[in-house]
């Protein structure tokens, strides 16, 4: 099999940027190359050609191959719904929300779907770069393991394992793995890698070497902290609250406890003129605000009741009253309605929850899930938009007779009767350039130059110089020889 794995000794320590990278690196070499995921963790997903849906990262990976997105890359999704549960998603399409202890039994069953889509990648390109899922060093989870050292072994692939200097700890994160793993699973690391580092590289020579002593992997290399990694879309909530921005026109995003495709705040980010505003339990909507964005949901009634915990119902009231405007995307538009009804459960226990009322229109949740790419128009702007529906659910109502969009002459979401407060299914809208300068004008932004697509593919192509630079591809791409 032409493949390599890249696993971490923890969540977040780079792996989803460092594997897009390395796949841009292996496309400017010539390669065909497409990215894996056995299994992903996160409510941020995207929709794929074949009509279903894939983590994000693995979306950004397939972006960075040059490819469309395909199920077959991140074959088993998990999106969480409460602590202790959460969707299961295999092969791009729902099958059912399970606890935690009902998905370990689930779990053997799974290397089947995992290892048909795998085989399929690596039998249509020349290297398929893997990414792994937290760290094998949770030896509580191997049996039955898809994420990690269960799937590497099962495709007898090799393994370069990840640390994260920038966390602190580095050599004890290699080491400490090599130690609890078993002689197996130890076996099938070739090397690691040193992520994060920032300063003088040569300062760390010393703890390097110790590593590979200690370890007697080989190392790949030291990759310095890449800056502009914050432009690239983002798959944890958590990456957009390091991202700071002072321009004159505030928007804030509530921050739900389930929120989900949130990489529609990407473009927004990197708006010069964008003073977004990630607003946390807790925190009161601020008085200055020209739009309080409500994102998506993977639980829309249990986060309006969040919602409405933190006290944010009274401060929309009161900024809506101000004449401030609101913009709700997904299970934020179904929240701004007079009711969501759930007759089967699908959203949590079965039952009715009252909207906040700000538009008058009613969701009632349907078992078939949306799942489609869109192109539409802009009702108010007449701009075409491309985007992607991701849903349970339906809703109508008075204020869909004045529609967000259209779509084959469809109409599509809703819009008060002064268009402040306006709601819609569609995802990625302000990837449009066009659509995000004429929608931020209204707000009082200057027309901004920012062309939000075309820099993706710079970041990435300076990620892939910025690895080649640091990092002995070479001997990397050599282990799916």
């Amino acid at each position: 099999m032409s493949a390599v794995m890249f696993q971490g000794t923890g969540s977040n320590v780079g792996k989803s940027i460092l594997v897009a990278g390395l796949c841009r690196a292996a496309v400017n070499r010539g390669l065909t190359v497409a990215p894996f995921k056995p299994q992903n963790m996160s409510n941020n997903a995207a929709v794929t050609v074949n009509g279903g849906e894939i983590g994000r990262a693995q979306a950004l990976q397939a972006r960075a191959c040059n490819l469309s997105f395909h199920t077959d890359m991140n074959p088993i999704l998990l999106k969480p719904e409460t602590e202790t549960g959460a969707q299961v998603v295999i092969q791009g399409q729902r099958h059912s929300s399970l606890k935690a202890r009902d998905y370990s039994k689930l779990k053997p069953q799974l290397m089947i779907p995992v290892l048909e889509s795998f085989n399929r990648l690596s039998a249509a390109y020349d290297l398929v770069l893997v990414e792994g899922a937290g760290s094998p060093a949770e030896i509580n989870l191997r049996k039955n393991d898809i994420a990690n050292m269960g799937f590497a072994l099962a495709a007898d692939i090799p393994v370069v394992l990840i640390g994260d200097i920038d966390r602190g700890g580095v050599i004890a994160q290699l080491v400490g793995t090599k130690t609890v793993l078993s002689d197996e699973d130890e076996q099938q690391i070739s090397g690691f890698i040193v992520n994060k580092f920032r300063g003088d590289i040569s300062l760390f020579d010393d703890g390097y070497q110790m590593i590979a002593e200690r370890t007697g992997w080989y190392g790949f290399g030291v990759l310095s902290y890449f800056d502009d990694a914050w432009r690239l879309p983002a798959e944890d909530a958590l990456d957009h609250s390091a991202r700071s921005s002072s321009g004159p026109v505030k928007i804030v995003c509530l921050c739900l406890s389930r929120m989900a495709n949130f990489d529609d705040l990407d473009p927004l980010a990197q708006e010069e003129s964008v003073d977004l505003v990630m607003l946390k339990a807790g925190q009161s909507i601020p008085g200055d605000a020209e739009l309080v964005l409500i994102p998506g949901s993977k639980s829309t009634r249990s986060d309006l009741a969040f919602l409405r915990d933190q006290g944010w119902d009274i401060d929309l009231y009161a900024h809506r009253r101000r004449g401030g405007h609101i913009l709700g995307l997904c299970g934020g538009y179904q929240m701004l309605g007079d009711t969501i009804v759930d007759p089967k459960g699908l959203d949590g226990p079965a039952g009715e929850t009252k909207g906040l009322g700000l538009l008058k229109v009613n969701t009632i949740m349907k078992a078939d899930k949306t799942l489609c790419e869109v192109e539409a128009v802009h009702v108010r702007s007449g701009l075409r938009v491309s985007g992607y529906e991701i849903h349970l659910g339906a809703t109508t109502g008075l204020d869909t007779e004045r529609p967000f969009a259209s779509i084959d002459k469809k109409s599509e979401g809703a819009c008060s009767a002064d268009s402040r407060v306006q709601g819609s299914y569609l995802h990625g809208l302000f990837c449009e350039d066009n659509f995000r300068r004429s929608f931020l004008n209204e707000l009082g932004a200057p027309i901004s130059n920012l062309s939000y697509n075309a820099g993706i593919d710079d970041v990435l192509n300076q990620l892939a110089d910025h690895i080649e630079q640091s990092l002995d591809v070479d001997a990397i791409f050599a282990l799916a020889r």
